[in-house]
């Protein structure tokens, strides 16, 4: 089974790369299920990038139904190491109109009943996630999206939200009080995941509308949302080219180790059952 170093979750309107060449379209069975749709290994920039669309081609899967932990553990299982993820989002800042895009730094959780952890009854973990992203990444990818022309907003607070229903006016209001920048509903647990899997996890988020806070704009609508991701994806693209051949073999931002002090349940109380359910995500550290 080819191998890629680097992946790609694309989001609403980026359901294919189509600047990979040598493309090897690979079918993953995981523990937690299939993944959203086949992942697309190819050439870009002298590096292998697997690719995956987190809707499924055709846009098929509902925010709520994105099979993440499948997705993520696929990822790993091709021998990734950095994913770089793209969202669609609605701006809860006057200063991020549509068409910018935002490297998010923080998250807050407003989700409801996702599977959010690889952790199971038999094999308990606490991964630390003050700092949701990348660093290394998220610098690699606000340098790469200046590089491609995109206005960048460097740090910023994502609000996950479950969906698939818009916020109220209400909502908006009340998550520019807790001073967040933009809100989406994909960003969670997909990033507590990737932490879980010791993966380098950063996000361009691509701001699509003000949502509903802005009293001169109309309510945030699909159409509206859609009609903007076209052009946005486009400079996601061009993002991504001036990315891949940045990312260095290794960070030092403690990615990579992220169980290293996370497990709790000691070594001879670890059920076979579990161990065997995170497989190569517990292999490391098994005793």
């Amino acid at each position: 089974m080819s191998k890629a170093r680097i992946g790609v979750i694309g989001g609403s309107g980026l359901y294919a790369m189509r600047e990979l060449t040598d493309v090897e379209e690979i079918r993953v069975s995981t523990p937690f299920g299939d993944p959203s749709d086949a992942i697309t290994i190819g050439a870009l920039q002298g590096e292998r990038v697997a690719f995956l669309p987190r809707h499924a081609r055709g846009h098929r899967i509902l925010p709520s139904d994105i099979p993440v932990r499948a997705n993520i553990y696929a990822l790993k299982s091709l021998g990734v190491q950095w994913v770089v993820a793209a969202s669609a989002v609605g701006s809860l800042r006057e200063e991020i109109a549509p068409g910018h895009m935002v490297i998010p730094d923080q998250l807050i959780d407003r989700t409801k009943g996702r599977q959010s952890t690889f952790f199971t009854t038999g094999l308990v973990g606490h991964v630390g996630f003050a700092d949701p992203f990348c660093p290394v990444l998220a610098g690699l990818l606000g340098d790469a999206a200046t590089t491609a022309g995109a206005t960048v907003h460097r740090g910023g607070t994502y609000i996950c939200m479950e969906g698939p229903a818009f916020s109220t006016r209400a909502e908006s209001r009340l998550y520019r009080s807790w001073d967040a920048s933009i809100i989406g509903m994909t960003a969670l647990p997909e990033a507590k995941l990737a932490r879980e899997a010791e993966l380098h996890y950063a996000m361009i988020a691509q701001s699509t509308d003000y949502d509903c806070w802005r009293e001169s704009e109309e309510a945030v609508t699909a159409a509206m949302v859609m009609a903007t991701v076209a052009s946005n994806v486009e400079m996601v693209r061009r993002s991504l080219l001036a990315l891949i051949a940045t990312i260095p073999a290794t960070g030092d931002c403690g990615c990579a180790d992220a169980l290293g002090a996370a497990i709790q349940t000691a070594p001879d109380a670890v059920s076979p059952e579990a161990a065997k359910q995170l497989g190569l995500i517990y292999q490391r550290y098994a005793k």
